[in-house]
């Protein structure tokens, strides 16, 4: 994107705190961006921003808008799953624009490449669990992923309990994924075909069991079959002095996939999250801690 392009919040999920989306609107404007809101961004049916066909019409209206160039979605929650098979694939498909959000708005994503290859942005102007402030990273990152054309390297943080769960290896595939239980909710109807893949996972607020689940179907239902890596990212509000935590729990699913891992990525619900390409071509590096996101693959 450029000065000048137009963007234009939708809140295909939960009702969002409106003077944190006015703020960060004014980041955008702060890069040169028009802004502008879905007729129904800020309306609110109990956990849900409007009614599904309220949602749906505001993301739809901004997929078929030609001065629209990216969609920001004002933040994640619950709901994006219920209208994820009614998105106008077509106008997509025919006007690419980038779709920006996570946690819940992974259902876009996989529903978005499942049916047209159409790239992402997972991230999001998220201040983390004890900041109001977005932090310079995190802008920086938006900014790298939305306005520039650099490849976009993501380093793992030692402090970050996944860390943990990384082996070894180098792969290259296809990004893919993001929230888990969003990931796996979208299993058999959203969920792209994940071989080759690099798959992204990120969790927040989750009793240990609901991982557990989750990581059950997704492997025996052999959705994460030829899988080339796995990128784990934040898990956020979990218990990791537990004796069994979920660290453990991941590590057993895991080694089952025989694949290289990387942990301790900021994408997610966690501290200085970044952003990052979902869809592109990325190359993961066990050993040097990096996952890079390749603009112009060779």
């Amino acid at each position: 994107m450029r000065p000048g392009d137009k963007v234009r919040f939708v809140s295909p999920a939960s009702s969002p705190d409106r003077d944190r989306v006015l703020r960060h609107a004014e980041i955008l404007k702060g890069w040169g961006l028009k802004v502008d809101f879905g007729e129904h961004a800020f309306h609110k049916r109990d956990y849900l921003a409007g009614t599904d066909e309220e949602r749906l019409a505001d993301l739809n209206a901004a997929l078929r808008d030609p001065d629209v160039r990216a969609i920001f979605t004002t933040g994640g929650g619950k709901g994006s799953y219920r209208i994820a098979d009614q998105m106008d694939v077509a106008a997509a498909r025919c006007d690419p624009k980038f779709v920006i959000g996570f946690s819940d708005i992974t259902a876009l994503h996989l529903s978005f490449l499942k049916n047209c290859r159409q790239i992402g942005i997972h991230g999001a102007f998220f201040a983390g669990p004890n900041d109001e402030s977005v932090s310079l990273y995190t802008r920086d990152s938006m900014r790298r992923a939305l306005m520039t054309t650099e490849d976009l390297v993501i380093n793992s943080r030692l402090e970050e309990p996944t860390s943990q769960l990384t082996t070894c290896g180098t792969v290259r595939g296809r990004l893919i994924g993001g929230n888990l239980d969003t990931v796996a909710t979208s299993a058999g109807w959203a969920l792209p075909d994940l071989h080759g893949a690099v798959l992204l996972l990120e969790a927040v607020n989750m009793y240990r069991g609901q991982v557990d689940r989750q990581m059950t179907m997704l492997r025996k239902a052999g959705h994460l079959n030829g899988l080339a890596a796995v990128a784990i990212g934040q898990f956020t509000d979990f218990e990791f002095d537990r004796r069994y935590s979920v660290i453990d729990i991941l590590r057993e699913h895991l080694a089952e996939l025989n694949v290289p891992i990387l942990g301790g990525l900021p994408l997610g619900h966690g501290d200085r999250p970044a952003s990052v390409l979902v869809g592109a071509i990325a190359e993961l590096d066990a050993k040097a801690g990096t996952l890079v996101v390749l603009r112009d693959p060779i």
